[in-house]
Protein backbone atom coordinates (compact mmCIF):
# COMPACT_ATOMS: atom_id res chain seq x y z
CA UNK A 1 0.00 0.00 0.00
CA UNK A 2 1.30 3.46 -0.94
CA UNK A 3 2.14 6.05 1.67
CA UNK A 4 -0.87 8.12 2.67
CA UNK A 5 -0.21 11.66 1.49
CA UNK A 6 -3.39 13.41 2.48
CA UNK A 7 -4.78 15.34 5.40
CA UNK A 8 -8.50 15.80 6.10
CA UNK A 9 -10.60 18.80 5.15
CA UNK A 10 -14.14 19.68 6.17
CA UNK A 11 -16.96 20.28 3.70
CA UNK A 12 -19.79 21.63 5.79
CA UNK A 13 -20.31 18.80 8.28
CA UNK A 14 -18.51 16.18 6.18
CA UNK A 15 -14.84 15.23 6.62
CA UNK A 16 -13.06 14.21 3.40
CA UNK A 17 -9.53 13.80 2.10
CA UNK A 18 -7.88 17.09 1.10
CA UNK A 19 -7.81 15.93 -2.52
CA UNK A 20 -10.55 13.75 -3.92
CA UNK A 21 -10.62 11.52 -6.96
CA UNK A 22 -12.77 12.45 -9.96
CA UNK A 23 -13.80 9.12 -11.45
CA UNK A 24 -15.30 10.49 -14.69
CA UNK A 25 -11.99 9.98 -16.51
CA UNK A 26 -12.27 6.20 -15.99
CA UNK A 27 -15.15 5.83 -18.45
CA UNK A 28 -14.64 5.46 -22.22
CA UNK A 29 -15.45 8.51 -24.29
CA UNK A 30 -13.95 11.01 -21.86
CA UNK A 31 -10.24 11.06 -22.71
CA UNK A 32 -10.53 8.31 -25.30
CA UNK A 33 -10.78 4.58 -24.76
CA UNK A 34 -9.98 2.86 -21.47
CA UNK A 35 -10.77 -0.59 -20.13
CA UNK A 36 -12.29 -1.30 -16.74
CA UNK A 37 -9.24 -3.14 -15.39
CA UNK A 38 -7.05 -0.11 -16.00
CA UNK A 39 -9.68 2.17 -14.49
CA UNK A 40 -9.96 0.10 -11.32
CA UNK A 41 -6.16 0.07 -10.90
CA UNK A 42 -6.11 3.87 -11.01
CA UNK A 43 -8.91 4.18 -8.48
CA UNK A 44 -7.34 1.68 -6.09
CA UNK A 45 -4.06 3.59 -6.31
CA UNK A 46 -5.92 6.73 -5.27
CA UNK A 47 -7.61 4.98 -2.35
CA UNK A 48 -4.35 3.45 -1.17
CA UNK A 49 -2.72 6.88 -1.22
CA UNK A 50 -5.50 8.41 0.86
CA UNK A 51 -7.80 9.98 -1.75
CA UNK A 52 -10.88 8.48 -0.16
CA UNK A 53 -13.33 11.12 -1.41
CA UNK A 54 -14.61 9.68 -4.70
CA UNK A 55 -16.75 11.67 -7.13
CA UNK A 56 -18.92 10.09 -9.82
CA UNK A 57 -22.29 10.68 -11.50
CA UNK A 58 -25.18 8.78 -13.01
CA UNK A 59 -24.34 10.58 -16.26
CA UNK A 60 -20.65 9.70 -16.50
CA UNK A 61 -20.14 6.93 -19.03
CA UNK A 62 -22.84 5.05 -20.87
CA UNK A 63 -25.79 3.62 -18.95
CA UNK A 64 -24.32 4.08 -15.48
CA UNK A 65 -20.88 2.75 -16.37
CA UNK A 66 -18.94 5.07 -14.09
CA UNK A 67 -20.98 4.33 -10.99
CA UNK A 68 -20.72 0.56 -11.65
CA UNK A 69 -16.95 0.78 -12.02
CA UNK A 70 -16.67 2.78 -8.80
CA UNK A 71 -18.85 0.24 -7.02
CA UNK A 72 -16.66 -2.66 -8.13
CA UNK A 73 -13.46 -0.89 -7.15
CA UNK A 74 -14.83 -0.09 -3.69
CA UNK A 75 -16.08 -3.59 -2.97
CA UNK A 76 -14.87 -4.56 0.48
CA UNK A 77 -13.66 -1.01 1.19
CA UNK A 78 -16.92 0.94 1.38
CA UNK A 79 -16.40 2.15 4.94
CA UNK A 80 -13.06 3.76 3.97
CA UNK A 81 -14.65 6.00 1.37
CA UNK A 82 -16.88 9.05 1.07
CA UNK A 83 -18.92 8.63 -2.12
CA UNK A 84 -20.32 11.65 -3.93
CA UNK A 85 -22.54 11.21 -6.96
CA UNK A 86 -24.80 13.40 -9.04
CA UNK A 87 -28.16 12.90 -10.69
CA UNK A 88 -30.33 14.19 -13.47
CA UNK A 89 -28.41 13.27 -16.64
CA UNK A 90 -29.25 9.57 -16.93
CA UNK A 91 -32.89 9.85 -17.90
CA UNK A 92 -34.98 6.67 -17.94
CA UNK A 93 -37.16 6.00 -20.95
CA UNK A 94 -40.19 8.26 -20.93
CA UNK A 95 -38.65 10.98 -18.75
CA UNK A 96 -38.71 14.32 -20.53
CA UNK A 97 -35.35 15.96 -21.22
CA UNK A 98 -35.06 19.61 -20.22
CA UNK A 99 -32.35 21.22 -22.41
CA UNK A 100 -30.17 24.14 -21.40
CA UNK A 101 -27.37 25.92 -23.28
CA UNK A 102 -23.66 25.29 -22.68
CA UNK A 103 -20.56 26.92 -24.06
CA UNK A 104 -18.91 24.02 -25.84
CA UNK A 105 -19.61 22.63 -29.29
CA UNK A 106 -22.56 20.42 -28.36
CA UNK A 107 -24.50 23.64 -27.74
CA UNK A 108 -26.77 22.20 -25.07
CA UNK A 109 -27.16 19.51 -22.45
CA UNK A 110 -30.35 18.12 -20.97
CA UNK A 111 -31.42 17.14 -17.47
CA UNK A 112 -34.56 16.39 -15.51
CA UNK A 113 -34.53 17.15 -11.78
CA UNK A 114 -38.26 16.91 -11.21
CA UNK A 115 -38.81 15.83 -7.57
CA UNK A 116 -40.97 12.89 -8.66
CA UNK A 117 -37.91 11.27 -10.29
CA UNK A 118 -35.27 11.96 -7.62
CA UNK A 119 -35.83 8.89 -5.45
CA UNK A 120 -35.70 6.68 -8.54
CA UNK A 121 -32.38 8.26 -9.55
CA UNK A 122 -30.98 7.62 -6.09
CA UNK A 123 -32.15 4.02 -6.00
CA UNK A 124 -30.55 3.40 -9.42
CA UNK A 125 -27.27 4.92 -8.23
CA UNK A 126 -27.33 2.83 -5.04
CA UNK A 127 -27.72 -0.32 -7.15
CA UNK A 128 -24.90 0.64 -9.51
CA UNK A 129 -22.59 1.60 -6.62
CA UNK A 130 -23.46 -1.51 -4.61
CA UNK A 131 -24.06 0.48 -1.43
CA UNK A 132 -26.89 1.32 0.94
CA UNK A 133 -26.19 5.06 1.21
CA UNK A 134 -24.82 7.98 -0.78
CA UNK A 135 -22.61 10.24 1.32
CA UNK A 136 -23.00 13.41 -0.78
CA UNK A 137 -25.73 13.75 -3.41
CA UNK A 138 -25.91 16.58 -5.94
CA UNK A 139 -28.33 17.56 -8.68
CA UNK A 140 -25.81 17.72 -11.53
CA UNK A 141 -27.21 20.99 -12.86
CA UNK A 142 -30.16 23.14 -11.84
CA UNK A 143 -33.08 22.12 -14.02
CA UNK A 144 -34.25 25.15 -16.05
CA UNK A 145 -37.86 23.91 -15.83
CA UNK A 146 -37.98 22.93 -12.14
CA UNK A 147 -37.58 25.23 -9.11
CA UNK A 148 -34.32 24.28 -7.38
CA UNK A 149 -36.09 24.38 -4.01
CA UNK A 150 -38.34 21.54 -5.19
CA UNK A 151 -35.36 19.40 -6.21
CA UNK A 152 -33.63 20.15 -2.91
CA UNK A 153 -36.76 19.16 -1.01
CA UNK A 154 -36.72 15.77 -2.74
CA UNK A 155 -33.10 15.20 -1.69
CA UNK A 156 -33.99 16.28 1.85
CA UNK A 157 -36.56 13.48 1.87
CA UNK A 158 -33.79 11.03 0.94
CA UNK A 159 -31.70 12.35 3.84
CA UNK A 160 -34.62 11.73 6.20
CA UNK A 161 -34.99 8.22 4.78
CA UNK A 162 -31.30 7.43 5.36
CA UNK A 163 -30.47 6.87 1.69
CA UNK A 164 -28.40 10.07 1.50
CA UNK A 165 -26.19 11.58 4.21
CA UNK A 166 -25.54 15.08 2.85
CA UNK A 167 -26.99 17.42 0.22
CA UNK A 168 -24.70 19.02 -2.33
CA UNK A 169 -25.26 21.42 -5.21
CA UNK A 170 -23.39 21.51 -8.50
CA UNK A 171 -22.89 24.34 -10.99
CA UNK A 172 -25.07 26.88 -9.18
CA UNK A 173 -24.98 30.61 -8.54
CA UNK A 174 -24.64 32.31 -5.17
CA UNK A 175 -28.36 33.12 -5.23
CA UNK A 176 -29.26 29.50 -5.93
CA UNK A 177 -27.03 28.35 -3.09
CA UNK A 178 -28.71 30.71 -0.65
CA UNK A 179 -32.20 29.67 -1.76
CA UNK A 180 -31.38 25.96 -1.51
CA UNK A 181 -29.70 26.34 1.88
CA UNK A 182 -32.90 27.90 3.20
CA UNK A 183 -34.74 24.66 2.34
CA UNK A 184 -32.14 22.22 3.65
CA UNK A 185 -28.51 22.69 4.82
CA UNK A 186 -26.08 22.38 1.92
CA UNK A 187 -22.82 20.60 2.72
CA UNK A 188 -20.86 21.39 -0.44
CA UNK A 189 -21.06 23.12 -3.79
CA UNK A 190 -19.27 21.61 -6.74
CA UNK A 191 -18.03 24.23 -9.18
CA UNK A 192 -15.44 24.52 -11.91
CA UNK A 193 -12.38 26.20 -10.40
CA UNK A 194 -8.80 26.17 -11.58
CA UNK A 195 -5.99 28.42 -12.68
CA UNK A 196 -7.77 28.92 -15.98
CA UNK A 197 -11.31 29.24 -14.60
CA UNK A 198 -11.65 31.57 -11.58
CA UNK A 199 -14.35 30.82 -9.05
CA UNK A 200 -17.33 33.16 -8.97
CA UNK A 201 -16.42 35.52 -6.10
CA UNK A 202 -20.07 35.85 -5.05
CA UNK A 203 -20.43 32.08 -4.85
CA UNK A 204 -17.24 31.82 -2.80
CA UNK A 205 -18.45 34.55 -0.43
CA UNK A 206 -21.84 32.89 0.00
CA UNK A 207 -20.25 29.49 0.67
CA UNK A 208 -17.97 30.97 3.32
CA UNK A 209 -20.84 32.83 4.96
CA UNK A 210 -23.04 29.71 5.09
CA UNK A 211 -20.28 27.29 6.11
CA UNK A 212 -20.55 25.36 2.84
CA UNK A 213 -17.51 23.57 1.41
CA UNK A 214 -16.36 23.89 -2.20
CA UNK A 215 -15.50 20.95 -4.43
CA UNK A 216 -13.42 22.07 -7.40
CA UNK A 217 -14.17 20.08 -10.54
CA UNK A 218 -11.74 20.14 -13.45
CA UNK A 219 -9.00 21.54 -11.19
CA UNK A 220 -6.42 20.76 -13.88
CA UNK A 221 -8.40 22.43 -16.63
CA UNK A 222 -9.40 19.11 -18.26
CA UNK A 223 -5.71 18.23 -18.27
CA UNK A 224 -4.47 21.45 -19.86
CA UNK A 225 -2.72 22.63 -16.70
CA UNK A 226 -0.57 19.49 -16.59
CA UNK A 227 1.35 20.93 -19.55
CA UNK A 228 1.23 17.55 -21.29
CA UNK A 229 -1.86 17.73 -23.54
CA UNK A 230 -1.09 17.33 -27.23
CA UNK A 231 -3.43 16.63 -30.11
CA UNK A 232 -6.94 15.86 -28.90
CA UNK A 233 -8.02 12.73 -30.76
CA UNK A 234 -11.33 11.16 -31.71
CA UNK A 235 -13.21 9.72 -28.74
CA UNK A 236 -11.98 12.51 -26.42
CA UNK A 237 -14.74 14.82 -25.17
CA UNK A 238 -12.32 17.76 -25.24
CA UNK A 239 -12.82 17.86 -29.01
CA UNK A 240 -16.13 19.56 -28.13
CA UNK A 241 -14.33 22.34 -26.23
CA UNK A 242 -13.10 25.38 -28.18
CA UNK A 243 -10.24 25.82 -25.69
CA UNK A 244 -8.73 22.63 -27.07
CA UNK A 245 -8.86 23.29 -30.79
CA UNK A 246 -5.35 23.45 -32.20
CA UNK A 247 -5.07 27.23 -32.53
CA UNK A 248 -6.59 28.09 -29.15
CA UNK A 249 -4.63 25.39 -27.35
CA UNK A 250 -1.34 26.72 -28.72
CA UNK A 251 -2.18 30.29 -27.69
CA UNK A 252 -3.16 29.07 -24.23
CA UNK A 253 0.07 27.11 -23.88
CA UNK A 254 2.07 30.19 -24.77
CA UNK A 255 0.14 32.34 -22.28
CA UNK A 256 0.56 29.84 -19.44
CA UNK A 257 4.30 29.50 -19.97
CA UNK A 258 5.01 31.81 -16.97
CA UNK A 259 2.96 29.48 -14.73
CA UNK A 260 4.95 26.46 -15.92
CA UNK A 261 8.12 28.43 -15.24
CA UNK A 262 7.08 28.89 -11.61
CA UNK A 263 6.56 25.13 -11.29
CA UNK A 264 10.02 24.52 -12.70
CA UNK A 265 11.55 26.97 -10.22
CA UNK A 266 9.87 25.07 -7.37
CA UNK A 267 10.98 21.67 -8.77
CA UNK A 268 7.39 20.44 -8.98
CA UNK A 269 5.21 19.56 -11.94
CA UNK A 270 2.70 21.99 -13.44
CA UNK A 271 -0.12 19.72 -12.20
CA UNK A 272 1.21 19.84 -8.65
CA UNK A 273 1.45 23.62 -8.79
CA UNK A 274 -2.14 23.93 -10.08
CA UNK A 275 -3.51 21.71 -7.30
CA UNK A 276 -1.37 23.26 -4.56
CA UNK A 277 -2.51 26.71 -5.68
CA UNK A 278 -6.15 25.64 -5.30
CA UNK A 279 -5.55 24.11 -1.88
CA UNK A 280 -4.07 27.42 -0.75
CA UNK A 281 -7.13 29.42 -1.89
CA UNK A 282 -9.40 28.31 0.95
CA UNK A 283 -9.16 25.74 3.73
CA UNK A 284 -12.58 24.36 2.76
CA UNK A 285 -11.88 23.74 -0.93
CA UNK A 286 -11.27 20.16 -2.09
CA UNK A 287 -10.12 19.61 -5.68
CA UNK A 288 -11.13 16.35 -7.37
CA UNK A 289 -8.55 15.60 -10.08
CA UNK A 290 -8.94 12.39 -12.01
CA UNK A 291 -6.20 10.25 -13.49
CA UNK A 292 -5.97 7.00 -15.39
CA UNK A 293 -2.56 5.81 -14.18
CA UNK A 294 -1.21 5.10 -10.68
CA UNK A 295 1.88 7.21 -11.43
CA UNK A 296 -0.20 10.27 -12.25
CA UNK A 297 -2.40 9.63 -9.21
CA UNK A 298 0.70 9.75 -7.01
CA UNK A 299 1.92 12.89 -8.78
CA UNK A 300 -1.38 14.67 -8.22
CA UNK A 301 -1.76 13.69 -4.58
CA UNK A 302 1.78 14.81 -3.75
CA UNK A 303 0.49 18.36 -4.34
CA UNK A 304 -1.07 18.20 -0.88
CA UNK A 305 2.44 18.47 0.59
CA UNK A 306 3.52 21.46 -1.49
CA UNK A 307 3.87 24.69 0.47
CA UNK A 308 3.57 27.86 -1.57
CA UNK A 309 5.26 30.86 0.09
CA UNK A 310 3.32 34.12 0.12
CA UNK A 311 5.66 35.59 -2.47
CA UNK A 312 5.00 32.76 -4.91
CA UNK A 313 1.25 33.06 -4.47
CA UNK A 314 1.44 36.80 -5.07
CA UNK A 315 3.46 36.21 -8.27
CA UNK A 316 0.91 33.67 -9.46
CA UNK A 317 -1.96 36.05 -8.72
CA UNK A 318 -0.33 38.69 -10.92
CA UNK A 319 0.39 36.18 -13.71
CA UNK A 320 -3.12 34.75 -13.71
CA UNK A 321 -4.76 38.18 -13.58
CA UNK A 322 -2.89 39.07 -16.78
CA UNK A 323 -3.55 35.78 -18.58
CA UNK A 324 -6.52 35.59 -20.94
CA UNK A 325 -7.72 32.15 -21.93
CA UNK A 326 -8.84 31.60 -25.52
CA UNK A 327 -11.88 29.51 -26.29
CA UNK A 328 -14.54 30.44 -23.76
CA UNK A 329 -15.33 28.25 -20.74
CA UNK A 330 -15.51 24.46 -20.42
CA UNK A 331 -19.25 24.81 -19.99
Amino acid sequence: MAENLLSIRRLGGLDVSALGFGAMVLSPGVYGEIDDERGERAMLAALDAGATFVDTSDGHGQDGHNERLVGRALRGRRDEVVIATKFGFRLPEGVEAHPFPVGFALGELAVNADPKHVRGYAEASLRELGTDRIDLYYPHFPDPQVPLADTVGAVADLVSAGLVRHLGLSNVTAGQLRAAHAVHPVTAVQTEWSMWRPVDPELLAAARELGVGLVAWSPLGAGFLTGTVGEVKEGDFRRQMPRFDAANQQMNKDRFAPVRAVAEELSITPAQLALAWLLHQDEHVVPIPGSRTPAHVQENLAAARVELPDGVRERLDVILAQTRVEGGTLL
